[in-house]
């Protein structure tokens, strides 16, 4: 088995509150950091100039951290949308669909995500990927939960004959204790900067501010963290 560098981290950044939580949870733990984002055909591009604005601000905020700051990667996965209509990826409604999941479940996307992040740490040797993906406040996608990611993780160290692992550092906490884990890391000007810095809402709106950041304010993704901001401001 091919051994990677487990000084070094790829972090799965979309942009969103959680995966900037993870990056910033990566930057004080590895000494070297990488992102990785993908343009999988999402309905709206706002999320991924996120990705840059969050990363661009951690490093000024943050001078400790910036030397730990590698390259990012935006990795193409536009072929979803030929898969059929969800809508993540197409102007549909956004309900709970008849099997119980809402319509914004991209069947596979997370497992994707994972195939792609371990072929480019493999080509990077970079010996632990780190993913925001969390089971306990989410949406209900099955590939968000903690068996799926390991399963997964392990069908990549098999499939690449390496010793890569994967950290999930928000998979067992709430919203509220994620704001929690990001006071810890960097104070309040991590909290600040990435509640208004990341974006989260599924319709990609930024017209609006809210005290827990831009949205529309009824998506799930809204929902869950304005749900999330409210615990945290209220000590929950």
């Amino acid at each position: 088995m091919r051994k990677l560098d487990h000084k070094k981290a790829l972090v799965l950044f979309s942009g969103g509150q959680d995966s900037s939580i993870a990056l910033a949870w990566a930057l004080d733990r590895y000494d070297c950091v990488e992102t990785m984002g993908v343009d999988y055909g999402q309905r709206h591009a706002i999320e991924l100039d996120a990705r840059r604005t969050v990363r661009r601000e951690i490093s000024e905020a943050f001078p400790k951290w910036a030397p730990k700051l590698g390259p990012d990667r935006l990795v193409e996965a536009g072929g979803f949308r030929d898969l059929g209509a969800t809508a993540m990826t197409h102007d549909t409604e956004i309900v709970i669909a008849e099997d119980g999941l809402p319509t914004t479940f991209v069947p596979g996307r997370n497992l994707l995500f994972l195939v792609l992040a371990g072929a480019l740490a493999y080509r990077r040797d970079i010996g632990v990927i780190v993913a925001g993906m969390c089971e306990t406040d989410y949406s209900g996608y099955p590939d968000c939960r903690a068996p799926a990611l390991a399963a997964q993780i392990e069908a990549i160290r098999l499939g690449m004959d390496v010793d890569a692992a994967l950290e999930t550092p928000l998979m067992h906490i709430t919203k509220a204790e994620s704001w929690r884990l990001a006071e810890k890391l960097g104070g309040r000007t991590l909290v600040d900067l990435i509640n208004e810095h990341s974006h989260s809402c599924y319709r990609g709106v930024r017209a609006e501010r809210y005290d827990w950041g831009y949205g529309c304010n009824d998506c799930p993704a809204c929902e869950l963290r304005a749900k999330g901001w409210a615990d945290y401001a209220a000590g929950v």
